[in-house]
């Protein structure tokens, strides 16, 4: 149905649709509906989430068929699915707003979904709690949105968008200190992109999220959810226009999140992790794209990535599978001859992965490149810091990719010296599979296998798009022109993507290098991404394969720097140790404070002279009569000796 419907917008010439179906509340002169806007833009994105969504349900059958909790599995996945659909297709920032908490709760639900394990109740949780920190920047942005419009509609908020915030509004929220009303806006709601995309500082959740199911890694961090940000802000390009403030901001995040993160993909052993870290590294890259306002760009890599990215999570599960449940690297090798499918199709989303010509990673990756380069050279030295972060990243992603393979695939069996003590069950996916067993025999303790169809059948779907979805797609997408390069066409994004002339980076990579997909791809083996990412390649190569005892070298020389990464810049300490043990730490003192001072100091101890007063008074109250009576003499006796002595 997502296909029939971008069919009907692309091919034969349908209006985009943007009605409401109800309203679901009114407060005086707001409303608030139920509604649905379906353009190019939209479309697209549910083609990508129901395609890659229905991959992983096949793949599902097979990955989960022994666990407990598989009924449990599906509802989640097809609510996740639901959430999504209901994200991109809502005209409205309500609406929006709901389906981004729902897909953060379905990714808290299936992180978590092996309950019983600590590991993985401390990610989701992690997962839940720094989404709620994006959440609430996301939240005041929606706010800020309906204070200065008046509305939550997204046509009516973008038809009046030059005419509320365009024309260099401030506001002081600290007084004496004004802020452009856009840029609030715009860096308010970038802040839950930031959550929900992974961005630096806020990227820390995503690798633990890899505690869930294979099959979660695929559909959640890789296709989709991850990239509701990127898709939020193409959204509001309107906005993101009227603030160069906003969109240097995200340019910086960006870059930093597209270098950094990829640095730590080099140095993890986890096979499920090296390719969240990718992740991560190609989340910095689409919004690089945002921060140029190559709009297209982004959700064009959002769309060419979700097909090579699930496909390497994928493939990654069919090699735990394969391996009786073992994740770490240093216990696979030459696998290639056990797991045929898995292997090629791997490589395939590979070289999608590192941007080789003609595959679909290619177009996307390169365009946004070329669009840092053009684009960023107006935005001083943060615009050439993006471009140099992207185009170094092309090398690590080269060097972390292919190090996976040669680890992998490639070079001894490592697993046959692994007793079942020391294998370990690496972190994850060890207790849903042993059905598998079944299907395939046991050839040996470890001998690895082949996954079942039901597995492999979604790899060669994935794997198809990977290789041709670029090439077919860039030049409508992208430059305005047919599949061939040659003809000019209507942009695809036009109405649903707003950019002003002036900041327009894909129109500059048009002018300078496009002359059809293949020419392009060509030109892509002189450019410089291509020989960075050809010297990760050979550096891999050397390394892992032709000289297998260098790393350990390597390893010794390069201690700090790699004790560094590993420890992910201290980024965990900060927030776990930092700000969560912070706010424990402050819980404290003022428990401190309330108990010794408050109740101990304060209320005891007015409490504590009081009854001491009245337990002496209560002495010399007693209420009896010889006792005042033996006072009084007392009393008179004292002044009698008084006036004596005063008298004489």
């Amino acid at each position: 149905m997502s296909m029939y419907v971008l069919w009907q917008l692309v091919w034969q010439g349908t209006a985009p649709f943007n009605e409401n179906v109800y309203t679901f509340f009114q407060v005086g002169n707001y409303s608030a509906h139920v509604g649905f806007m379906v353009d190019k833009l939209t479309a697209m994105m549910m083609v990508v989430v129901t395609f890659v969504s229905l991959l992983v349900h096949v793949y599902t059958i097979g990955y989960m068929a022994e666990d407990p909790g598989y009924q449990r599995f599906f509802s989640y996945i097809s609510l996740f699915t639901f959430s999504m659909l209901m994200l991109v297709m809502g005209n409205n920032f309500l609406q929006l707003f709901f389906g981004w908490e729902a897909v953060g709760l379905v990714s808290y639900l299936l992180i978590g979904f092996w309950f019983k394990r600590p590991t993985a109740i401390f990610a989701n949780m992690k997962a839940f709690l720094v989404n709620r920190v994006g959440d609430f920047g996301f939240l005041l942005g929606i706010a800020a949105v309906l204070y200065w419009f008046g509305s939550l509609d997204y046509a009516t908020v973008f038809a009046a968008a030059d005419e509320k915030i365009g024309g260099g509004q401030v506001v002081q929220i600290i007084p004496g200190m004004e802020w452009s009303v856009a840029t609030l806006i715009c860096i308010c709601l970038f802040i839950g992109a930031m959550g929900k995309s992974a961005q630096v500082p806020l990227h820390v959740w995503l690798p633990d999220s890899m505690e869930g199911p294979t099959p979660i890694s695929a559909l959640i961090h890789a296709a989709t959810m991850v990239t509701a940000g990127i898709f939020m802000v193409a959204r509001m390009s309107p906005l993101f226009e009227l603030s160069e403030m906003a969109l240097a901001f995200i340019l910086f995040i960006g870059a930093t999140t597209a270098f950094f993160t990829g640095l730590i993909g080099m140095v993890q052993n986890d096979i499920k992790r090296v390719v969240a870290y990718s992740t991560l590294s190609q989340l910095g890259y689409m919004t690089v794209a945002l921060g140029v306002s190559a709009y297209s760009a982004a959700v064009f890599h959002l769309m060419t990535h979700a097909f090579f990215k699930a496909l390497l999570f994928l493939a990654a599960g069919s090699v735990i599978i394969g391996m009786h449940h073992e994740q770490d690297m240093r216990k696979m090798g030459g696998l290639r001859k056990y797991m045929p499918i898995t292997f090629w199709t791997s490589v395939i989303g590979t070289l999608a992965l590192i941007g080789t010509p003609f595959f679909s990673g290619f177009y996307s990756k390169d365009t946004i490149i070329e669009a840092a380069k053009h684009g960023g050279a107006t935005m001083g030295w943060v615009g050439t810091y993006a471009y140099w972060a992207v185009l170094l990243g092309a090398f690590v992603t080269s060097f972390y990719s292919f190090r996976l393979l040669y680890m992998t695939y490639f070079g001894e069996e490592r697993f046959r010296h692994a007793t079942h003590d020391d294998h370990g069950h690496g972190h994850d996916d060890h207790h849903a599979h042993d059905a598998h067993h079944d299907d395939h025999g046991h050839h040996g303790a470890h001998e690895p296998h082949e996954s079942p169809w039901v597995v492999t059948l979604p790899l060669i779907l994935l794997s198809i798009p990977s290789i041709l979805v670029g090439y077919f797609t860039v030049g409508p997408m992208l430059f305005g022109t047919d599949w061939t390069g040659h003809h000019e066409a209507a942009p695809f994004f036009l109405g649903a993507i707003d950019v002003s002339a002036a900041r327009d980076s894909v129109m500059m990579v048009k002018d300078a290098l496009w002359h059809g997909p293949a020419a392009f791809a060509l030109h892509g083996f002189i450019a410089p991404a291509f020989w960075l990412v050809v010297a990760g390649f050979a550096l891999a190569t050397v390394m892992y394969w032709w000289k297998p005892h260098l790393p350990a070298k390597v390893a010794h020389a390069l201690r700090l720097p790699i004790r560094i990464l590993e420890n992910k810049y201290g980024m965990d300490d900060l927030w776990i140790k930092g700000f969560a043990g912070g706010g424990l730490l402050l819980g404290r003192a003022s428990r401190e404070v309330d108990t010794k001072l408050i109740d101990g100091v304060a209320v005891n101890g007015s409490a504590g002279v009081v009854a001491l007063v009245a337990d002496v008074i209560r002495k010399l109250q007693t209420g009896r009569l010889y006792n005042y009576a033996f006072a009084m003499i007392l009393g008179l006796i004292v002044l009698l000796a008084v006036l004596i002595r005063h008298w004489t």
